[in-house]
């Protein structure tokens, strides 16, 4: 007769699955579990600043110094996040709503978004200036001699020029008009072939703001017709925020 040992017999009853298996099997789900909510997460909060496709709607102020001047802007007028911080800086890009020229909001979302309808947003570049004129001080000193031909007559009073070929300005128009106690207004254009070919950068123009800064803001030429009120309400927007010389600095 043939006898079983007892270490034979102690693997007959042993259970298929061990103590140790089923602990490093539940450590595995378990961490498992872990990384795929981790994955979530960030996937979640990924999807959420894809959405937002870098804007935020946050208005807290930062106060930004650009060579002599102080600018206190909250955060959702400012495009870039590296620039929605307070402290000393080269330039400062913003996005604003036309009209109200407001920030970023919830609201206000869909505007930022949509690229069919650019004469939505007007866009600044603040910088220390580099140039003693703006572009109105320009015109007589430099525009004047490259402008070609007879003038057109532009939408809202303004006057059309084309410039000679060997200017150096290839496609681009510019539009001037006379304002009473002031330079004459000028902005340069490349006018698309179409209005549903616009884009929000169609026209330029730079203006001084502060003591020294020099502010280009561009804008979609569907909005010439608006030109008086974007130059006023531009020129308020940055002195509302442009804080006073005798202000305590950073």
């Amino acid at each position: 007769m043939t006898t079983t040992s007892p270490a034979a017999g102690n693997e007959e009853h042993a259970p298929l699955i061990s103590s140790r298996l089923l602990y490093g099997l539940a450590a595995v789900i378990v961490g498992f579990a872990a990384i795929t909510a981790t994955i979530s997460l960030a996937g979640r909060r990924y999807g959420e600043n894809l959405a937002l496709a870098g804007h935020t709607p946050s208005t807290e102020i930062n106060d930004i110094i650009i060579g002599q001047d102080h600018l206190r802007l909250p955060s959702n007028v400012i495009r870039f996040e590296q620039q929605r911080m307070t402290g000393v800086a080269e330039r400062a890009d913003l996005y604003l709503t036309w009209p109200g020229l407001q920030g970023y909001t919830g609201e206000t979302r869909a505007r930022f978004n949509d690229v069919n309808h650019p004469e939505s947003l007007i866009f600044l570049d603040i910088s220390q200036s580099t140039m003693s004129r703006d572009m109105s001080g320009r015109i007589e000193p430099i525009y004047r001699h490259l402008f070609s031909g007879a003038t057109l007559p532009g939408p809202a009073g303004l006057v059309r020029h084309a410039m000679k070929e060997n200017s150096g300005y290839g496609q681009e128009v510019f539009f001037t008009a006379e304002r009473d106690g002031n330079t004459p207004y000028a902005v340069r254009c490349i006018l698309p072939a179409t209005p549903a070919r616009s884009t929000s950068a169609d026209c330029q123009r730079d203006i001084h703001a502060g003591r020294d800064l020099v502010v280009l803001y561009r804008f979609s030429s569907q909005l010439l017709p608006q030109w008086q009120a974007i130059d006023n309400a531009v020129e308020a927007f940055l002195k509302d925020r442009l804080v006073p010389l005798d202000s305590p600095r950073l």
